[in-house]
């Protein structure tokens, strides 16, 4: 409990600040990259509902172009999605500008992933108990199967971490999530090709909306 009301945040703070110091070189190199091969703006930026619901703006680097179809909509991810593009996913390097939302404390380092806003009448009373901590750049859920989950396995996850936080499960997260990079665990190109949005799942399969 000294840990989640303290500590966690504490801990956040210096893991980023010598994360951001020791990655920023990478992070400004592919920063270039991403401005030649796919053009501006670099930085993908987008609302997220945080911490008891509270919207901040998500930072990451860009990994889709801007192509659309003939009616000036833009194509699926996967068709959006280059060689280049799938190794920033791939690799998560594409999710290294969070670390500036983690030293603003809109996020944490490991906590349940930011969802869409779009998501959020959505959720259950009891799976609304993902906002009483900070989102995490990775999570229980991300070591879990990434992915490949379910929906309600995914949420699941997020509230058996909610009700678990300690320093040491953090750290195991962290070390899991290192070796589920490297191993690219659950990864795919296009998650909606094999499992429906939150909110389309949410209407099939319940029908109504949880007030």
């Amino acid at each position: 409990m000294l840990y989640r009301r303290f500590g966690k945040r504490q801990f956040d703070f210096i893991c980023a600040l010598l994360a951001l110091i020791i990655l920023l070189p990478i992070i400004l190199v592919f920063a270039v990259l991403i401005r030649v091969k796919l053009g501006s703006p670099v930085i993908f930026r987008q609302k997220r509902p945080g911490r008891h619901g509270k919207l901040f703006t998500l930072f990451k680097l860009r990994s889709m172009t801007d192509a659309r179809d003939s009616s000036g909509h833009l194509l699926r991810d996967s068709q959006r999605l280059g060689k280049f593009g799938r190794f920033l996913r791939a690799s998560s390097v594409d999710e290294l500008p969070e670390l500036f939302n983690v030293l603003r404390g809109d996020m944490s380092l490991v906590g349940p992933r930011p969802l869409l806003v779009r998501y959020l009448p959505y959720f259950t009373s009891d799976e609304r108990a993902r906002f009483i901590v900070r989102p995490g750049i990775t999570g229980l859920a991300q070591v879990s199967g990434r992915n490949d989950l379910s929906w309600n396995a995914r949420l699941q996850s997020d509230i058996q971490y909610v009700n678990d936080v300690t320093f040491m499960g953090d750290i195991r997260i962290l070390c899991a999530t290192v070796l589920c990079v490297f191993r690219r665990d659950g990864y795919q190109t296009d998650p909606n090709a094999s499992m429906l949005d939150f909110d389309a799942e949410r209407e099939l399969r319940l029908g109504v909306r949880d007030e």
